[in-house]
């Protein structure tokens, strides 16, 4: 085991990809001799070579076009974009072309394309650099999207990623990037958990709290806070946004009659409302409330100063706990 940040375990998934695959080549905006806006491909253009780690033109629609040619021609293209607001302009070729060419096909057309997306908030940073997209590319089928909340899924998934036929967009928490955590550099990658698969990261029995990605150290810690009041939390992190494995939610909201989702993305369409209206469907005769969401407002993302007021914190999903059990509600002292 080595004990990793999580842009060293991307890093490290990076490296070990293009070892193993020459076909494997990385394209962005300053990812070669810088190693990235936030380093996370550090050393690799000095290891191997300026042909595999491009650095490309300020222009995300040549990235993704460039890496569609380069799928067609059997490449296995990663591309970086430098922050989620800059994706916009690449969002047509994801849309209209990366998601449809292998799906339409029936797979006659590989597409294995990894498009890796630093994603959220948390970081002071400006407009655009902050923001949390992924519901846009969950809504269009044909597209693979996951995303990492430790160094050891950032390695495995980006990996399983890479490798995979499907496209995949790959959103890493960027608040999250300086964060610890043990990995295993020699774990096999056939003996790790399905890319497509939740994981339970802490039992519980009185509500089930979904997140992913940035808010998922955030639910453990209301998980602990809430056992010191006696609540038991059952933390699930989805890891895959699409699909969603609802068998993991399933089972769990069916013990505990409970469930509250929080993410930093708004709330109106995101994945809190998917999800709410699946378990609703699904759960519907073992519910003993109605689903709560505790997101991010219905707001473009605000100035760095605001941020903290926006982006769902440990009071905020108590609370949504508090509202799911029934129990009154810790910030405004109303019954939920």
């Amino acid at each position: 085991m080595s004990t990793l940040t999580l842009t060293q375990a991307i890093n490290a998934g990076l490296r070990k990809a293009m070892e193993a695959d020459p076909k494997v080549v990385l394209l962005g905006e300053d990812i070669g001799t810088l190693g990235g806006v936030f380093r996370v491909t550090d050393g690799l253009k000095k290891d191997f070579g300026a042909h595999r780690v491009i650095d490309t033109p300020l222009a995300e629609s040549a990235i993704i076009g460039t890496a569609v040619g380069l799928a067609y021609r059997g490449y296995r293209p990663v591309c970086e974009i430098q922050f989620d607001g800059f994706i916009y302009p690449g969002f047509d070729q994801i849309v209209s072309q990366v998601a449809k060419l292998h799906m339409r096909t029936h797979g006659q057309v590989r597409m294995p394309l990894t498009i890796r997306v630093p994603f959220g908030g948390g970081i002071g940073s400006p407009e655009h650099h902050s923001e949390s997209p992924e519901a846009y590319f969950v809504h269009t089928s044909g597209l693979r999207v996951i995303s990492a909340s430790n160094p050891q899924d950032a390695f495995t998934m980006l990996r399983q990623a890479i490798a995979s036929d499907d496209p995949v967009l790959f959103f890493e928490p960027k608040r999250r990037y300086h964060s610890k955590g043990e990995v295993d550099l020699d774990a096999e990658l056939s003996l790790a958990p399905a890319m497509g698969a939740a994981r339970v990261v802490a039992a519980g029995t009185d509500a089930t709290l979904v997140s992913y990605g940035p808010l998922v150290a955030t639910a453990l810690d209301a998980a602990r806070a809430a056992a010191d009041d006696g609540i038991s939390l059952e933390v699930i992190d989805l890891r895959s946004l699409s699909p969603i494995d609802y068998g993991t939610l399933e089972e769990s909201v069916r013990r505990t009659g409970r469930l509250i989702i929080t993410h930093e993305a708004s709330e109106t369409l995101g994945l809190g409302a998917e999800i709410a209206a699946a378990m609703t469907e699904r759960c519907f005769n073992y519910l003993e409330a109605a689903p709560v969401r505790v997101t991010g407002f219905d707001i473009p993302y605000p100035p760095s100063k605001l941020e903290k007021h926006h982006l769902p914190d440990l009071d905020r999903i108590l609370d949504g706990v508090d509202r799911a059990l029934g129990r009154p509600n810790s910030l405004t002292g109303l019954e939920g």
